[in-house]
C-alpha cells in the first residue's frame, strides 16, 4: 500500500479548489455542515483556499440532535466562518402532512422514504442558498459535496440528495485519510472522531452498512485482505448501489 502523505495531498486539494474557483471565476462555496468529520474537513480545505469570508455553512436539522448543532458552532468558530441555521423540520412534517391525502401508510411502509426525504430537502436548501448568497454578495457560491470514497463505493448516499453537489474534494480519499487530514488541518477532536452517522436514522454509519469503513478501505485495496463473510456483504453493497452511478440513457441509433 503506498504511504499517505498527508502534507502534500491536503496541499494539493486546496490547490484544485483555489485553481477550479479561479478558472471559472467563482466566488464562495455554500457546505452543510453535519457536525460529522466530512463536513468538517471540506469546511476547513474551503476556508485555506478561498478564505473564510468566502464560506458559509449551513446547518440543516430535521427532527436531529442538538449535539450536531453544537458541533457545527464548534467547527464554524474555529474556522471563522459564517453559519447559517436552517431548520427543515416543520417542512418535513407539512410534506408528512400532505402525503396522508395520498393514503394511510404505517412508519414501517415509509421509513426508507422518510429517511431519504430529509437529505433531497437538504440539499434543495443548499442549492436555493448558494443561488441567494450568489445574487446577494454579486459572486457564484458553489454547493461542495462531502462524501468520501468508502461512502461513495458502497453507495452510502442518497440519490437526488447528498450525491448532488458542485465540487467534490474528498471522493477520492478514505475515511482514514480523511481523519489525516482533518489531523493536519487541526479539526477539533471532539468532531474529527466521533463516530460517523447520517444525523437522520439514530444509528451510526457502520451500524447501518454492517461492515467497517476500514474494512471497506481494505477491501478496495485488496479484497482478500478482509474475511470472506465482510467481503460478500461490501460486494453486495456495491453491487445493490450500482444503479446510483449513472442513469440509463437511451440515445437514438
Amino acid at each position: 500500500m503506498k504511504k499517505f502523505n498527508v502534507e502534500e495531498q491536503t496541499n494539493k486539494v486546496i490547490k484544485f479548489i483555489r485553481d477550479y474557483y479561479e478558472k471559472n471565476n467563482l466566488g464562495g462555496a455554500i457546505i452543510g455542515i453535519s457536525g460529522g468529520k466530512d463536513s468538517a474537513v471540506v469546511a476547513a480545505l474551503f476556508v485555506k483556499a478561498l478564505g473564510s469570508e468566502n464560506v458559509i455553512g449551513v446547518t440543516l436539522p430535521c427532527h436531529s440532535s442538538n449535539d450536531c448543532l453544537t458541533d457545527a458552532k464548534l467547527i464554524s468558530d474555529y474556522y471563522n466562518f459564517k453559519l447559517i441555521n436552517f431548520n427543515l423540520t416543520n417542512i418535513f412534517d407539512n410534506f408528512k402532512e400532505e402525503l396522508k391525502n395520498l393514503g394511510d401508510y404505517n412508519n414501517e411502509q415509509t421509513k426508507n422514504s422518510d429517511i431519504n426525504l430529509k437529505p433531497r430537502l437538504r440539499m434543495a436548501t443548499l442549492y436555493y442558498l448558494a443561488a441567494l448568497y450568489s445574487a446577494l454578495n454579486k459572486k457564484t457560491y458553489l454547493v461542495a459535496g462531502t462524501s468520501n470514497k468508502c461512502e461513495l463505493y458502497v453507495g452510502y448516499f442518497t440519490k437526488g440528495g447528498d450525491s448532488v453537489h458542485d465540487i467534490s474534494p474528498l471522493a477520492d480519499f478514505t475515511v482514514e485519510e480523511v481523519i489525516k487530514i482533518g489531523e493536519y488541518l487541526n479539526v477539533p477532536q471532539k468532531v474529527l472522531y466521533k463516530a460517523p452517522d447520517d444525523g437522520l436514522s439514530n444509528q451510526t454509519d457502520e451500524e447501518k452498512l454492517g461492515v467497517k469503513y476500514q474494512e471497506i478501505a481494505s477491501f478496495m485495496e485488496d479484497e482478500n485482505s478482509v474475511d470472506s463473510n465482510v467481503a460478500i456483504k461490501i460486494r453486495q453493497l456495491h453491487k445493490a448501489n450500482a444503479h446510483k452511478f449513472s442513469i440509463p440513457t437511451y440515445y437514438k441509433s
